[in-house]
């Protein structure tokens, strides 16, 4: 989902307009402007609000709405000051790249719970709503397939160098001295990072076409033999032995620039690095540089530290580099699917039940 990837809402560490003692069960407001409405609510309904949202339809989300009872309204609130605006008397609050701050939260009293379309909340203060009361939710498995489907897809299309053979081709050229060497599938190691769900069902993929996988997590780092069915070892071993290391970990502190300049050196030469977890977890500069320098031979890079990814940008100019637009885990299947998981989450904690998905800093 295309933006920058760690959103910052203006003014969000400031005191917001709204920010106060007010009890968290005030009355409801009328519609703010700028809000659309699109499920109406009853006469003290309690409303969900979708903001800072660049889907195309909220068909999922209406009807979902309408079976729960539920207002559910719509804003593109681009600043702290909109967004607190807008959900003035929400309940709920569904969103994909606001930045939701304790500053945010303090605005809004009224607020029981922000669930987010996806699987990281960096965007989102857990610790702050906890402490508010606030509920914080996700959807962390609903793109399992999808990712894991892209990630493959990306390391056999960088390994095999095919779109760069595609960009010769309509150019004229056969020219397979640009891709070479080209290995086979068999008998190379598929280093996994990150064996969660999608990183779990990316080895599983890995393994059924034929490569030995090799797994490391940073939330077991010192696993030993197999963790979910899969052998582990420390991260540096997976680097050294790889001919693809495939990230699918979540971003942390601990976790920012995982894979930095040290990392790239431990990397054989011919090997191929994949992302589809964060873009932060990778330093783009010691990549770029590993790239450009013939150090690491490819790499196939679905997230970005900044999205969109600016025109002319290092990692563009790179002929050894496949880039896709942060959409690893789209398909019409999991769209839908993290539409209405979403919404589901948030009516779920507003009816006082415990959601499916509830993020805490501890599970974060």
């Amino acid at each position: 989902m295309p933006r920058t990837e760690h959103p910052r809402v203006e003014n969000a560490d400031h005191p917001l307009p709204g920010a106060g003692s007010v009890s968290r069960t005030s009355a409801r407001p009328q519609t703010p402007a700028g809000v659309e409405v699109l499920v109406p609510g009853t006469p003290g309904a309690p409303v969900v609000l979708i903001t800072e949202c660049d889907h195309d339809t909220f068909d999922a989300e209406i009807a979902v709405a309408r079976q729960a009872g539920v207002e559910l309204r719509l804003a593109q609130a681009r600043t702290a000051e909109e967004l607190v605006a807008a959900a003035a008397g929400a309940a709920g609050l569904v969103v994909q790249y606001a930045e939701i701050s304790a500053a945010v939260l303090d605005a809004l009293p009224g607020l029981q719970v922000v669930s987010r379309y996806g699987v990281g909340v960096d965007s989102v203060d857990v610790a702050a709503a906890a402490a508010r009361g606030v509920t914080v939710c996700n959807v962390p498995d609903y793109g399992t397939e999808a990712v894991s489907d892209h990630a493959i897809t990306l390391a056999l299309t960088a390994s095999r160098g095919v779109a760069r053979l595609d960009r010769g081709v309509r150019a004229g050229r056969f020219d397979l001295q640009a891709v070479r060497p080209v290995g086979q599938v068999r008998g190379s190691v598929f280093g996994v990072v990150g064996v969660g769900r999608i990183g779990h069902a990316t080895a599983l993929k890995a393994r059924g076409l034929g490569y030995e996988v090799l797994g490391f997590d940073v939330l077991a780092p010192d696993a030993d033999g197999e963790l979910h069915g899969v052998p582990v070892a420390p991260l540096d071993e997976v680097l050294r032995r790889a001919d693809v290391v495939s990230l699918h970990t979540p971003l942390t502190v601990a976790t920012h620039h995982l894979v930095g300049r040290r990392e790239l050196a431990l990397m054989k030469p011919t090997a191929v690095l994949v992302n589809t977890s964060r873009g932060g977890v990778v330093d783009t500069d010691a990549l770029v540089a590993a790239l450009g320098e013939g150090r690491l031979r490819a790499a196939g890079i679905d997230v970005h530290e900044e999205e969109p990814v600016p025109v002319g940008h290092p990692l563009t100019r790179l002929e050894n580099v496949t880039l896709t637009p942060h959409l690893a885990w789209y398909t019409e299947e999991s769209y839908t699917e993290l539409k209405r998981r979403t919404v589901e989450n948030a009516v779920e904690a507003i009816a006082g039940r415990v959601p499916r998905n509830v993020v805490t800093e501890e599970t974060r």
